[in-house]
């Protein structure tokens, strides 16, 4: 039982759903959301306040610039993509606090909430100026 109770203390700790992840931005709470995708991706379609860092380019320098009181939550396209995975990794491996997006853009916008760029969805408004 000891392991099981662990097993989901670590997803809570590790993994961030949609409406958690949106109620973290709406509260104005220390999460800054990263899509970790491609530059191209990222301009085809994104969530409203992410940033773009793509997982290719974390290393101990490029991450110096990241505000460790923060907690970064690393999204990609969805279930069928670990680029996600691979930023979370990389920013866990250089210290920082991180979560993955559970689902990640698909789910994002399965649960309604709004995207930004060339392919955007309308949804639910992030308010998030």
């Amino acid at each position: 039982m000891d392991a099981q109770i662990k097993h989901y203390e670590n997803k809570l700790a590790y993994e961030i759903d949609s409406w958690d992840a949106h109620q973290a931005i709406l509260n104005n709470e220390k999460v800054i959301i990263l899509d970790v995708r491609s530059p191209e991706a990222y301009t085809n379609e994104h969530i409203p306040v992410a940033e773009n860092f793509h997982h290719r380019l974390m290393n101990e320098e490029t991450v110096r610039r990241l505000d460790r009181s923060y907690t970064y939550v690393t999204y990609c396209d969805g279930i069928g993509c670990n680029a996600s995975t691979k930023g979370a990794y990389k920013l866990a491996k250089l210290g920082i606090r991180v979560k993955e997006l559970i689902g990640g853009l698909e789910w994002w916008k399965r649960d309604g909430y709004a995207t930004e760029g060339l392919f955007s969805q309308q949804g639910i408004s992030c308010n998030c100026d």
